[in-house]
């Protein structure tokens, strides 16, 4: 019964130890004290009832004491609660104090809740970026279509990194300034021959306004000749022209068919006038004869010079037809 007992004791103790070791961090303790970094236990405990991991918050905390930095352990938890990257704002921190960068940790923390990489932003603050933009086609006053490619070289601005705005700012920004500058040159010939007054004339415009950035330079990298646009409009152009007086003179064409077709039939009303007027002759002549208006000689007569008449028309004739 006894041996029960102590068996019973022996387990009940291995598993309040499990559970101990479990839910109290010791081996965290142990390196944070063995680093010097003053965190109770308590304190650790109270982290894993907020169910905040410890190791999240004390790894970087000693991390930040080894570079020499002074930072509450109430701050790291406080923003690992708000949902930011406590390890990327403490690396930040480091790389920020080694390049000799003021950078303070309630700024940090913004930025990084912000949703941007502090730490990125720092190691761009300390070396600059490129960034290319895409070809701007744009057309100089010739008419001519160029093609640019430029590549900006841009410094992160950690105050401005919060509420500033992006690289696809920058970009546009830079793609309105070389649209811009080539569209007022005279000829296509000027742009090729100076490319460098397009980055002139793009960085005198201020275009690092409202961003979290730092334009350092903007150089053209490439620029190629395009279409010729101005020519092409013309000839569009010409085509359109080409085609409305088509159209109109297609119009006058259906218009001279339809004054023929009504003169035609204008005619044909006359002849048939004049046909039936030619077949009432024979009936008029016949009633003047039976009422005595018309003597029997007179129309001999009147057969007489017209029979003489269609003579001299026949031999008129035949005189034409043997010339």
């Amino acid at each position: 019964m006894e041996a029960y007992i102590i068996l019973i004791i022996i387990a009940a103790a291995i598993l309040f130890l499990i559970l101990f070791f479990n839910f109290i961090p010791v081996a965290l303790w142990i390196s944070a004290a063995a680093a010097n970094v003053r965190v109770g236990i308590f304190t650790l405990v109270g982290m894993k009832l907020r169910r905040v991991v410890p190791s999240r918050v004390v790894n970087p905390m000693i991390k930040a004491t080894k570079a020499g930095l002074t930072i509450s352990i109430n701050k790291l938890e406080a923003h690992y609660l708000a949902g930011g990257n406590v390890d990327r704002v403490v690396n930040a921190l480091i790389a920020a104090q080694r390049a000799e960068i003021p950078l303070e940790f309630e700024r940090a923390a913004a930025i990084d809740l912000a949703g941007r990489d502090v730490l990125e932003a720092v190691q761009m603050s300390v070396n600059p970026k490129v960034i290319e933009t895409p070809i701007v086609a744009a057309i100089a006053k010739d008419g001519i279509e160029l093609k640019a490619k430029a590549k900006v070289t841009v410094r992160a601005n950690i105050d401005r990194l919060v509420g500033g705005a992006g690289e696809q700012t920058i970009i546009a920004r830079v793609g309105e300034g070389v649209v811009t500058t080539i569209g007022s040159a005279e000829t296509h010939k000027e742009v090729l021959e100076n490319p460098d007054k397009i980055s002139r004339t793009v960085l005198s415009k201020g275009l690092e306004s409202g961003t979290a950035f730092e334009i350092l330079s903007i150089d053209i990298a490439d620029v190629d000749v395009g279409r010729n646009i101005g020519a092409q409009l013309q000839t569009d152009q010409a085509e359109a022209d080409k085609r409305i007086a088509q159209a109109k003179a297609e119009e006058r064409r259906a218009m001279a068919v339809a004054r023929e077709q009504e003169m035609k039939a204008s005619v044909q009303e006359m002849r048939a006038k004049v046909v039936e007027a030619e077949a009432e002759v024979p009936l008029a002549m016949a009633s003047a004869l039976r009422e005595g208006k018309l003597g029997v000689m007179d129309y001999y007569n009147m057969q007489n010079v017209i029979s003489d008449t269609q003579m001299r028309n026949n031999i008129a004739g035949e005189s034409r037809d043997g010339k």
